[in-house]
């Protein structure tokens, strides 16, 4: 397996180009198999998850192409559809469930393997059984597959999930739009990627009205057509990179961020003393004067502050002066980075759901271990300012979700490599 050393060595400036979100192209590549017609998606992320969700899709009869150096994705599905997505594909990938939604709307059933990916926690597919259940479906669970059934077709419906599920918001949005009727969804999620998932559909045809709210309204339509569709800036990728120069000082830039993205998470870097500040073409983060200072998080839902950022957050606020307390409220089991930190010198108390972090002066480099992706760019990030040299093994989660990390570090002034493994 590969790993990355790091060598601290200070300050970082420059500009870091930021992708598009690994989270919306997972969820807007399934939208092909809507529709006969092409479609196209640009600024996609060029990341393993990416090629995953290409095998899959493949797998059922879609053709996805990627091009321009894989930053566009030309997807068509205008020929026979298998509704079976098998377990050897779908393990490696929880957004892998994002087919059942499609397939039910396309064909009237599927049989889809219960999903996996990374393990911070259960993360049940009951809350998308349900909502796709609300549309007439039926749904039973046999030999970890899930057997998905609409006889007659899909019909809207309205329906309010107990949790704003992500997924389930997504998967409920490509099966209502082509369901007979009205479809409303309650408590919807709310992040970025939904509005993104809905402006790609209603360039291919689809009726939605009020994503981006709690309350999203799907008219159902005969057909979707094809669309081209540029994919929304990641907002995790550009958060990770925003805390580059909070942790070691400097400035950055990242290119095409934007504040409307993750504004919960700006208020914070405020209040730790970092400057952050919106640009024409992206968003400029450097360090203040002094130590960073210790903040308080709690990870919600969005406009919440997001859990896939809590990670790299707490790699900050190990040096941060004072004591900070972190709250994880999506996920179980998603503080398995705290022991790593700890090895570099850390001082963090785990007690369920809550951790404390007394800040230090200096972390050291270690030799340290990625228990999930964004545990692993957090040590990434701890390593940037350390004392001596890091090394990060098992990054294979890493590429899951970051593209190119050692490219874009190194060009700002860090000191970083990839390490070829056996």
């Amino acid at each position: 397996m590969d790993s990355i050393i790091v060598r601290g060595n200070g300050p970082l400036k420059g500009q870091i180009p930021i992708a598009g979100a690994k989270n919306a192209c997972l969820a807007l590549m399934p939208a092909t198999l809507l529709s006969e017609e092409p479609l196209t998606l640009t600024n996609a992320p060029r990341l393993s998850d990416i090629r995953t969700m290409t095998e899959l899709l493949a797998s059922l009869g879609a053709e996805v192409t990627a091009l321009q150096d894989g930053k566009v994705l030309a997807a068509s599905c205008h020929g026979e559809i298998n509704p079976v997505a098998d377990y050897d594909i779908v393990r490696k990938m929880r957004a892998s469930n994002l087919v059942l939604g499609p397939l039910l709307a396309r064909l009237g059933h599927a049989v889809v393997s219960l999903p996996g990916g990374c393990a911070i926690g259960a993360r049940p597919m009951d809350i998308h059984i349900d909502a796709l259940a609300a549309l007439g479906a039926e749904i039973e669970l046999k030999e970890g597959y899930l057997h998905a059934n609409a006889r007659g077709g899909l019909k809207g419906a309205v329906h309010e999930m107990r949790f704003a599920s992500v997924g389930a918001t997504e998967n409920f949005l490509m099966a209502a739009v082509l369901a007979k009727g009205t479809s409303v969804l309650k408590n919807a999620a709310r992040e970025p990627e939904i509005v993104d998932l809905a402006k790609c559909l209603r360039a291919m045809g689809a009726q939605i009205e009020g994503e981006g709210t709690s309350d999203i309204t799907i008219e159902g339509v005969d057909r979707l057509h094809g669309a081209t569709h540029p994919v929304v800036t990641d907002r995790i990728e550009l958060g990770t990179y925003m805390l580059a120069p909070a942790i070691c000082g400097g400035e950055v830039e990242c290119l095409g961020g934007r504040i409307d993205l993750i504004e919960s998470f700006c208020e914070k870097l405020d209040g730790a003393g970092i400057s952050v500040e919106q640009t024409h073409t992206g968003i400029k983060v450097s360090r203040k004067n002094g130590r960073v200072r210790a903040v308080d998080v709690v990870t919600e839902p969005f406009p919440g502050f997001p859990t896939d950022l809590q990670a790299q957050m707490m790699a900050l606020l190990c040096t941060a002066e004072g004591t900070s307390v972190l709250e994880e409220k999506i996920f179980e089991n998603r503080f398995m980075h705290a022991p790593e930190l700890v090895r570099m010198g850390a001082k963090i108390e785990v007690h369920g759901g809550h951790a404390t972090v007394h800040g230090v002066e200096k972390l050291k480099g270690a030799r340290v271990m990625a228990t999930d992706l964004r545990a692993s760019v957090s040590l990434i990030l701890a390593a940037l300012a350390a004392e001596g040299e890091t090394m990060v093994s098992r990054v294979y989660h890493l590429d899951r979700g970051y593209e190119r990390v050692e490219e874009k570090l190194s060009a700002v002034g860090a000191k970083i490599e990839r390490v070829k493994g056996d």
